[in-house]
């Protein structure tokens, strides 16, 4: 299968490039940091998109945003330059879609209550995290939650920049699909890590701020309490779950999107985490500094039972081996 792949240099991007050339598909590249070309330029669509049979958009502006500032390159990249793509597929007659989407649709992630069973608390209150606060309490009697894993069907609730223009992406890739008879599988992905990873920018991810850290010496500084939870999954599991997407496409019904959660079923703290790599790098231990960041959620982690059951996919990469393999991996 002929396959382009926009963000093919970047990080998740370059894995899935090659994963698919590695299962046989001839891949096409797309991405600004090689000089391939801008999805938002609909001229560079075209040159790329002919006898194409498939598309794996992974372009995108990451990280959460830092300010409002960052909202019109956010709307930019990963809206405007989502349209521009679909609208260019339309036009070749290109007919399947794998979409990158990501788990900060949901917002905070699912809790079970006690007294009412599963609620979605709202966003967590300044004045909570100021005092140390940091756990989200039921929204209708104020009691104390439990984490539960957050499934497919749960209603979005995005509440940055980034995860807005997610969710955009998501009801763009539908409408597309709707329209033209295409396919589409957004999949949303938990943290990702591995090798390759950002360093050291304000939207680098947790994992790699925290390799960097210590790579210079530094303690890592674990927000709130480091007792948030998250599903880590590794970067090579998430390429095989495009490649397992993308297999699937020509059995699913014209007309329709469906989304996964791609996680490794096993959540960790960031604590865990910061632990972990300090451990196998030799220190110096993380510490814990109880600041935190507005439009942060508390516990995050995924039901991954639908991607197994209709993708075939499961993460394969346990989080020690994963975390002993990125202590030392090359950055981006």
């Amino acid at each position: 299968m002929r396959t382009l792949v926009t963000g093919a240099a970047g990080f998740i991007g370059s894995h899935v490039v090659e994963a698919l050339e590695e299962a046989g598909h001839e891949v096409v590249g797309l991405d600004l940091r090689d000089g391939g070309g801008d999805v938002r330029d609909r001229a560079a669509l075209d040159r790329v998109l002919g006898g194409v049979d498939a598309v794996v958009h992974q372009a995108a502006k990451v990280g959460l945003g830092v300010n409002v500032a960052d909202l019109p390159d956010y709307a930019s990249t990963n809206v405007l330059g989502t349209a521009t793509l679909l609208a260019a597929m339309a036009g070749h007659g290109v007919e399947r879609l794998v979409l990158a989407s990501s788990m900060v649709v949901y917002g905070e992630g699912a809790y079970e209550c006690a007294e009412h069973g599963g609620v979605r608390p709202g966003p967590r209150a300044e004045h909570d995290l100021a005092r140390g606060d940091f756990e989200p309490r039921c929204p209708r009697c104020g009691l104390a939650v439990s984490p539960a894993a957050i499934g497919e069907d749960a209603p979005a609730d995005p509440r940055n920049a980034y995860a807005t223009t997610k969710l955009a992406q998501e009801h763009l890739a539908a409408n597309w699909a709707r329209e033209t008879g295409g396919v589409a599988v957004a999949l949303r992905y938990h943290n990702v890590y591995g090798p390759r990873m950002p360093r050291d920018t304000p939207y680098a991810g947790v994992a790699a701020i925290f390799r960097s850290a210590l790579e210079a010496g530094r303690a890592p500084r674990v927000f709130e309490d480091g007792r948030q939870r998250r599903d880590f999954v590794h970067v090579r599991d998430v390429a095989r779950a495009n490649l397992a997407a993308l297999g699937g496409l020509g059995t699913r019904a014209p007309g329709t999107l469906s989304a996964y959660n791609i996680a490794s079923g096993e959540p960790h703290t960031v604590g865990e985490m910061a632990a972990a790599l300090a451990g196998e790098r030799g220190g110096p231990a993380p510490v814990t500094t109880g600041e935190y960041r507005l439009g942060d959620v508390r516990h995050i982690v995924a039901g991954p039972q639908r991607a197994a059951a209709e993708l075939g996919f499961r993460a394969a990469i346990p989080f020690a081996d994963g975390m002993k393999e990125f202590s030392t991996a090359r950055l981006g």
